[in-house]
């Protein structure tokens, strides 16, 4: 397979400790090709995620954060692409959020906090204001330790089974 159209590193899961007793936080971060392919994988693999997680393809939660995914790889694609860089995905979920944030290489083109909306006949243009309406929070930060930008969504998580608040019958 062309290393152009597959992920470039190896999913990374792991379950840790917060800082407050008791509590863990999920997490799932990976590398993927700066192309339409790789956004598409993205995607899947945040569902993926979020199944095991205990949020099924068809809840309310794993289609929301999702579609935010899409649109966020999809911006990094067309927005953000650096030739020859990745971007990467973080998704996390705590006793009370879903987050995923999006890097990308690309220092010179920040998105708008407070997107615009454009002309009808536009055909691009209303991927952070989907964002923006499904997300209960979303910003954007310069990268942590790299050139380039993440920008992040935040989803109220409803409890599941494998949530850290589930009360487990004794």
């Amino acid at each position: 397979m062309n290393s152009e159209h597959s992920p470039t590193s190896t999913a990374v899961t792991a379950q840790r400790g917060t800082a407050e007793v008791g509590t863990t936080t999920d997490e799932f971060t990976m590398r993927f090709s700066s192309t339409p392919r790789g956004a598409r994988l993205a995607r899947h693999l945040v569902a993926d995620r979020l199944d095991v997680w205990g949020h099924p393809y068809t809840s309310t939660a794993n289609e929301t954060l999702t579609l935010i995914t899409a649109e966020l790889a999809a911006n990094a694609v067309t927005h953000g692409r650096v030739s020859g860089r990745d971007f990467e995905v973080r998704l996390t979920a705590d006793a009370g959020t879903l987050r995923v944030e999006v890097s990308d290489t690309c220092t010179e083109r920040l998105p708008s906090t407070s997107p615009h909306e454009p002309s009808v006949d536009a055909e691009s243009g209303r991927g952070l204001l989907l964002v923006a309406s499904l997300a209960d929070a979303w910003s954007f930060m310069p990268r942590h330790n790299a050139p380039g930008k993440t920008v992040w969504a935040e989803v109220h998580r409803p409890p599941t089974s494998h949530s850290p608040t589930h009360k487990i019958p004794q």
